[in-house]
C-alpha cells in the first residue's frame, strides 16, 4: 500500500521516466522558504545557485527541512522503498526575462553512479510554467540507453558542462507546469531541459537526489549521503554532516570541497579525496 503516491502515479513514472505535479507545500510555505533563500542570496551577494552547488542543503537547516519533509519521503519511499539516502541538491534558477536554459540531457552522464538510478525530486519553490520556462521531458526516454552528449558550454546554459542531446524530437516533449510547492519526480537517465524564462517572476526550483543503499558513487572514493529514512544497508556512503545551524562553517567548508570534486576532471579529484 503506497504512503502518500497513488498506484497511477507510481505506474506513470516507471512508464514514462517521470511524474507529476504532486502537492507538497502550500503557497504560503513555499513562499517563507523562497523568503530564506532570498536572506541568503543578499547575505551571498550572488544567486544561491552559484554559492551552494551539489550539496546545497548542507549548511542550511532550512533546507535539511525540506529535503526530510515527511510527506516528500512518503513518495520517495513509494518508489525506493524505507531505507532512503540523500547525496545531493541544487537550485536551478531564472531571473525574469533571464536568457538562461537547460539543455536536453540525462543526469546519468555526470552523476557516476552505479546502478544509475537516482530519483530526482524538483520542488518548485516559484511558480513553473511554459512562460517561466518549466522542465519538459521526453517520455519513456529513461527506456533507450545512454544517448550521446556534446559538451557546448554557454553562458546561458545553466548545466556546466553544457552537456547537450542533439536532435531530439521536442514534439515529444511533455511540460511539467508546477505551482510553488509542487514537485515533480524524475529519473536520472530520463532525457530533459527546459527554455528561458520569459515571465516578470523569478523561477526558483530546487533539484534533490535520493537514492535507496544499493547505489553507489563510482566517480571518486569517499562519497557522501545523508541517511534521511530507514538504515544505510550497504555502507556503500561515507556519512554526511548535519548543520547545527544556517551556515554552519564545517558544513560551508564541505559544500565547497564536495562542490570542486564533482567539477573536476576524474584525474584531478585524488587531491581533494
Amino acid at each position: 500500500m503506497p504512503k502518500y503516491l497513488r498506484p497511477d502515479q507510481i505506474e506513470e513514472y516507471h512508464r514514462d521516466g517521470f511524474v507529476g505535479p504532486i502537492d507538497l507545500l502550500t503557497f504560503e510555505e513555499a513562499s517563507q522558504i523562497r523568503k530564506k533563500v532570498e536572506e541568503v542570496e543578499a547575505k551571498m551577494v550572488t544567486q544561491i545557485q552559484q554559492r551552494c552547488k551539489i550539496k546545497a542543503h548542507l549548511p542550511f537547516t532550512f533546507l535539511c527541512d525540506v529535503i526530510s519533509h515527511p510527506i516528500l519521503l512518503d513518495a520517495v519511499e513509494d518508489i525506493i522503498g524505507p531505507n532512503i539516502l540523500c547525496w545531493g541538491s541544487s537550485f536551478f534558477q531564472k531571473e525574469a526575462k533571464d536568457p538562461g536554459f537547460v539543455s536536453w540531457h540525462q543526469d546519468s552522464t555526470y552523476y557516476g553512479l552505479e546502478p544509475p538510478d537516482t530519483l530526482t525530486a524538483w520542488l518548485a519553490i516559484s511558480q513553473s510554467n511554459l512562460e517561466s520556462g518549466c522542465m519538459k521531458f521526453i517520455p519513456d526516454s529513461h527506456n533507450k540507453g545512454i544517448h550521446q552528449h556534446e559538451e557546448l558550454k554557454s553562458e546561458e546554459n545553466l548545466l556546466s558542462r553544457g552537456q547537450t542531446i542533439l536532435n531530439v524530437d521536442e514534439d515529444k516533449a511533455q511540460s511539467m507546469i508546477l505551482k510553488a510547492g509542487q514537485f515533480s519526480f524524475h529519473k536520472e537517465d530520463c532525457v530533459h531541459g527546459s527554455a528561458p524564462n520569459m515571465s516578470n517572476d523569478r523561477r526558483i526550483g530546487l533539484s534533490i537526489h535520493y537514492v535507496s543503499p544499493s547505489v553507489r558513487e563510482t566517480g571518486f572514493p569517499g562519497a557522501s549521503a545523508m541517511l534521511l529514512r530507514g538504515e544505510d544497508t550497504e555502507g556503500h556512503w561515507d556519512e554526511d554532516l548535519k548543520p547545527e545551524k544556517d551556515w554552519d562553517p564545517l558544513c560551508l567548508a564541505e559544500l565547497d570541497r564536495v562542490a570542486k570534486l564533482y567539477t573536476q576532471a576524474p584525474e584531478e579529484r585524488e587531491a581533494l579525496t
